[in-house]
């Protein structure tokens, strides 16, 4: 396919993409209709049926993908007539132009642009995480150096921090923080919080603020009345989870934090020494 051809098919595509109030990217289907070239609505219905059945044998939701947006159009003479359309997500673009005839340059040329479109989307979604996790270690990271700092103001040494901190641990997981670091297999020397998952760094976080709180509040004199809090404080966010279906100790590790926060930081550098060279 020319060059100049990909260029214009590509200004086609973008120009018709649309965004919800939510900025929520979509396309309206009597629109693709014409960027695929498909003359007739019913011989293109007929596509996105198939495409419709192809999202629910994939496990998605038909409604989140495909939008029914019918509406009235006026005829001549005062007359009404309701026509179909939909409201179609970038993947169910992508599922209509897999199940096109490919054959047809379009709809060619659609196959790959959507399924670019959907990995870029992809590749967003998994950055997005990874911050989101870094993040929470970050605050894990200062709420228990605020906790130690509570700690040592309030009995008069923070030697045993470490110690209260292992005591959260066993409450929070049902295994010492050694017994979690053999499970996972950590290597010698790293923290068990920079394999844990988003979810358990956001539950020793909150379990911690709480001990913050109430160390503060009650005016905790002693590392044993801190400790006995933070363990009533993991034991309670545990049972939480426990309800909801997620039992700690049963999550499988992540990848080691600070190799993705290095690995954010290259992709970043690299998209700015590419940002650049363009405006040379």
């Amino acid at each position: 396919m020319k060059t100049e051809i990909i260029q214009s098919l590509t200004t086609d595509f973008e120009s018709y993409a649309k965004k919800t109030e939510n900025g929520v990217e979509f396309w309206l289907a009597r629109d693709l209709q014409h960027l695929l070239g498909y003359g007739k609505w019913d011989n293109f219905k007929s596509v996105i049926s198939k495409a419709k059945t192809t999202c629910e044998i994939s496990g998605h939701q038909i409604i989140d993908h495909f939008a029914d947006v019918g509406k009235t159009i006026k005829m001549p003479k005062g007359a009404e007539k309701s026509i179909d359309d939909f409201m179609l997500t970038r993947y169910a673009c992508y599922l209509i132009a897999q199940n096109g005839d490919s054959r047809k340059e379009k709809i060619a040329f659609a196959q790959t642009y959507f399924a670019v479109q959907v990995r870029k989307f992809e590749i967003i979604q998994q950055k997005l995480l990874e911050f989101e996790r870094i993040n929470a270690r970050k605050k894990l990271a200062d709420t228990e150096k605020e906790l130690s700092g509570v700690i040592y103001e309030q009995t008069g040494s923070d030697k045993n921090f470490g110690l209260i901190r292992s005591k959260g641990d066993r409450a929070l997981f049902g295994y010492t923080t050694k017994e979690m670091k053999n499970k996972w297999k950590i290597p010698k020397g790293r923290a068990l919080a920079d394999f844990a998952p988003t979810i358990i760094l956001k539950a020793k976080d909150f379990a911690t603020e709480i001990t913050i709180f109430n160390a503060k509040s009650n005016q905790m004199k002693t590392e044993y009345e801190i400790s006995s809090e933070h363990i009533t404080n993991n034991r309670s966010v545990r049972k939480t989870l426990i309800e909801r279906g997620i039992r700690p100790e049963k999550l499988p590790p992540e990848e080691d934090v600070k190799k993705v926060e290095r690995r954010l930081r290259s992709t970043q550098k690299k998209e700015l020494n590419d940002i650049k060279a363009l405006n040379k």
